[in-house]
């Protein structure tokens, strides 16, 4: 016969549920007490499968002492994830080698059924993924349990009806510590090195990772142009507006304003996903040259695409001459 639980119990445990929820929610840094049950009891220690085909289990492997950033996305988004992949990767590639020893990257697919490990791997590829990053699936009701232990799913509480419905946010987290922090994918990397370094650094690994964020990117508050307020989060993941890296994830945009229509501009902006669709050919052109990586709809209004050509145009007219890369990734537009 098993055991009942009275109303009053049920309520409590519900309080307790929705208290973690909305501690995850917010910015700040919560810990357990000592003795908590948060933990192995708590975190569902359900069977995943990364990008190798290795079998791990979520929180014996996964988290069980670890510093990490996790998220969820599906391959075959062209909405948010390839932008919020993006961001993950800088911020990755400002810890350097730290990841992978002393924090970890988990990003977990919302879309098991299609995304494999084939899949997986193919999408990690096309991002530059380094070491200390790992892409994983499993069955939705088993995906779904850990979003929801994890105040990862639809905000408003309705059941998600689109693999588009998603939370967008990262869990940056240190379960020794029992510290859980909810950011956004698109603020400045350098605070998301200093929240991962500082904020949730184990004593043993926190020297190592403090600083990490004196080579990142940082916004300068100063900034005059809209347009460049718009372009910092939103584009600068993906795109360099002086000389474009080696491995940039899209072209640079050094002298495009000199080189593309103004109003196809504005355009590609605002709706790149639709131009693709109708095969406008320098649409298609970028995505076949940049791994098909689409570049996201970020439902930006007439006036916010007209900051960012201007922001270009500003930067163009006090650009010096397009480096050998940067003329190269224009041709192929």
């Amino acid at each position: 016969m098993k055991p009942q639980i009275s109303a009053s119990t049920r309520t409590l445990i519900l309080a307790l549920l929705a208290g973690l929820a909305a501690i995850l929610e917010g910015g700040p840094a919560w810990a357990a007490d000592s003795g908590s049950s948060w933990g192995a009891n708590f975190f569902p220690n359900v069977e995943l499968i990364d990008q190798d085909g290795r079998k791990l289990r979520f929180y014996d492997d996964l988290l069980k002492g670890k510093v990490f950033a996790l998220n969820f996305i599906f391959t075959r988004c062209k909405d948010s994830c390839p932008a919020e992949t993006a961001a993950l990767r800088k911020v990755q590639k400002a810890l350097g080698d730290r990841v992978g020893r002393e924090v970890f990257f988990y990003t977990i697919s919302i879309d098991g059924e299609r995304d494999k490990p084939e899949e997986l791997k193919a999408y990690a590829d096309k991002f530059h993924v380094g070491p200390g990053w790992l892409f994983l699936s499993g069955g939705k009701a088993d995906v779904d349990l850990i979003r929801k232990k994890l105040g990862m799913y639809r905000n408003d509480g309705k059941q998600e009806t689109a693999l588009n419905q998603h939370s967008i946010n990262i869990l940056l987290g240190n379960e020794a510590a029992s510290q859980w922090i909810k950011r956004s994918p698109f603020e400045d990397t350098a605070a998301l090195v200093r929240v991962i370094g500082q904020r949730l650094g184990s004593p043993g690994s926190a020297s190592g990772i403090a600083n990490a964020h004196i080579n990142a990117p940082i916004l300068d508050p100063t900034k005059e142009l809209p347009g460049e307020k718009l372009f910092y989060p939103r584009c600068s993941n993906c795109h360099s507006v002086s000389t474009a890296e080696a491995d940039d994830i899209g072209p640079g945009l050094a002298g495009i304003t000199k080189k593309r229509d103004r109003n196809w501009l504005k355009r590609w902006l605002k709706e790149p996903d639709k131009l693709i669709a109708k095969k406008d050919k320098t649409a298609l052109a970028i995505y076949k040259a940049y791994k098909q990586i689409p570049m996201p709809n970020f439902r930006l209004t007439d006036q916010q695409a007209e900051d960012l050509v201007q922001y270009l145009e500003a930067n163009d007219r006090q650009t010096k001459p397009l480096a050998a890369n940067d003329a190269k990734a224009l041709s192929m537009q």
